[in-house]
């Protein structure tokens, strides 16, 4: 059978478009691996996947970046394809099936960014949108008798990542309500503490938390426990905006909450990495001095059990805590000074 690639170009041009084809392939390798970068910590930081250990290759451009596990990831699939599928021919199905799934989801994803960021009406939505829907469903419908040939594949990879990311998302969603649960109202906290003052000690106590308008649990569970506080405690949360990027002037926001209290907030954009030394750098340029020798950071470090009542299916809450589990420390991922960390302990069912 004549292959249809040789068959596109006169004889004479055949060994230089084997040269055009194999540099394009070249060319779109990287271009796969540093884009499966840059997706993975953009759902890192959006909360769909847990935390990945993320290394900067340059000092100047914050978008270079390598993540071991997706490169070592990348690396396996490709050799499982190889001995799977054996020949080019054999992916064939594969590739079709995953061109053309992608380029409906692209039109769907358009439809609706111009609907909820560009606000356009409906009927030129719908007009722009059908048609190329016509075209998209056109191929992929074509290419479905391909599935029992290999493209089950990338619909199986794609079904995989859905259950694996939304599991994140819905573990983290549940498991932050039940946090909130246990924290008290800040200004409740602050009018006990000021009723029944505990021993201060000197130094700085920064503790890391989700919730922006309560004491957190790691704060009440230190206080409990030890008895003390320290002079000057920050409460400090770090939220991820829907935006590529924040600008540096808008990057930190704090407030005194008096006796002692700060409350801080960082603001990333999806396409950053969070920097806890970054962060005090720029307190102490708004005012907020923090002597990193005398400043010891408080983490919690939950241990989840599966046999609680949280709307998740068994087998889910099971996925969840093994993907807990494998996460980055959050010393490493917000890049905590390990030697002044503490970290808290304690026992949540989902």
């Amino acid at each position: 059978m004549t292959n249809p690639f040789s068959g596109l170009v006169p004889s004479w041009a055949l060994w230089p478009m084997i040269v055009v084809a194999t540099a394009a392939a070249v060319v779109a390798s990287p271009a796969l691996i540093s884009g499966s970068f840059s997706l993975t910590r953009q759902a890192v930081q959006l909360g769909y996947m847990p935390r990945m250990r993320i290394v900067h290759t340059s000092s100047t451009e914050p978008g270079q970046i390598y993540i071991p596990q997706v490169n070592w990831l990348l690396a396996l699939m490709a050799i499982g394809l190889v001995l799977g599928f054996q020949s080019a021919s054999n992916l064939a199905a594969t590739y079709g099936v995953a061109v053309t799934a992608t380029m409906t989801i692209t039109t769907i994803l358009w439809s609706v960014v111009a609907r909820e960021r560009w606000h356009w009406p409906l009927w030129r939505i719908a007009a722009i949108g059908t048609l190329l829907l016509v075209v998209d469903l056109s191929f992929w419908t074509a290419n479905l008798i391909k599935v029992p040939r290999g493209g089950w594949f990338p619909l199986l990879v794609a079904g995989s990542a859905f259950v694996f990311m939304t599991t994140w998302k819905r573990g983290r969603t549940l498991l932050s309500g039940i946090m909130r649960k246990r924290t008290l109202p800040m200004q409740m906290f602050l009018d006990d503490l000021a009723k029944n003052p505990p021993a201060r000690v000197p130094g700085v106590a920064v503790f890391m938390t989700h919730d922006t308008f309560g004491a957190s649990p790691v704060l009440l569970h230190h206080l409990k426990h030890n008895k003390v506080l320290h002079e000057r405690v920050v409460l400090m949360s770090v939220e991820t905006e829907d935006i590529p990027t924040v600008e540096p002037a808008d990057r930190v926001e704090w407030s005194d909450l008096g006796q002692g209290f700060y409350q801080v907030i960082a603001h990333y954009g999806f396409m950053e990495t969070p920097s806890v030394p970054e962060i005090i750098r720029r307190l102490k340029a708004d005012g907020l001095k923090l002597k990193p020798m005398e400043t010891s950071y408080y983490l919690g470090r939950e241990t989840l059990l599966p046999g609680g009542k949280e709307p998740l299916a068994y087998w889910r809450k099971q996925l969840f805590i093994i993907q807990s589990r494998n996460a980055q420390s959050a010393t490493a991922f917000f890049d905590l000074p390990a030697n002044r960390v503490v970290e808290l302990g304690t026992q949540i069912q989902l």
